[in-house]
């Protein structure tokens, strides 16, 4: 398979994970998700998605089985990239839980803030998995929310949170730091990091931390 239709995750440096460049894509996933993210994925027909990658209809097939395959390579491709921040942003800091759920929480909103398309189509087309693809996925989101919950519960054994529902709370962070992919703009009244400031406090007081 030619090196640029193919996708081999690769973690990312631990200094990384807050640079974002465009997304690392496929060409035939890069057109997926264009296509996904403007016409929904049962609006999307493999004719679509080949020409915008440049191919035929025969060649996308020759590198992916279905439009079903498409989905959950480019679905997959976006939770591997976010759990490689996610590893490397904690794998940046020492073992303190606050200073670990800062960097986790900061490395969750970045994505949702540069990976926008990515989000939406993961959020929106998990219902158009098929059983055992949606399985796959969900199995790497719950990796994904295990870390924020493990952060959380290690926080209120050493004190640094004072929740009574690290569980609840740690969903109520995913949630507020994924919600932020529905209305960011990069012309928007609020800088990256003005909205990471601004995120923090409010996640931060959602675990019950100072």
């Amino acid at each position: 398979m030619p090196d640029d239709l193919s996708h081999d995750p690769q973690e990312l440096p631990h200094g990384d994970w807050r640079s974002y460049g465009p997304p690392q894509l496929p060409r035939v996933l890069e057109s997926a998700l264009s296509a996904f993210a403007e016409q929904g994925y049962h609006g999307t027909s493999i004719r679509d998605i080949a020409g915008g990658a440049g191919l035929s209809v025969p060649g996308v097939y020759h590198h992916y089985r279905s439009k079903q395959e498409i989905l959950l390579a480019l679905m997959v491709s976006v939770m591997d990239e976010l759990l490689s921040r996610s590893r490397a942003a904690l794998a940046s800091v020492s073992d303190r839980p606050e200073d670990r759920f800062d960097v986790l929480v900061e490395s969750l909103l970045r994505f949702h803030m540069f990976r926008r398309s990515q989000a939406f189509v993961a959020s929106s087309e998990i219902r158009s998995l098929d059983a055992e693809n949606r399985d796959r996925y969900v199995r790497l989101r719950d990796e994904q929310q295990q870390m924020i919950t493990d952060v959380v519960s290690a926080g209120c054994v050493s004190g640094d949170f004072a929740t009574a529902y690290p569980e609840d709370a740690a969903r109520a962070v995913a949630t507020l730091c994924v919600g932020v992919a529905s209305w960011y703009r990069d012309d928007g009244p609020l800088q990256p990091d003005q909205l990471v400031r601004r995120h923090l406090g409010l996640a931060r007081a959602l675990v019950g931390g100072s």
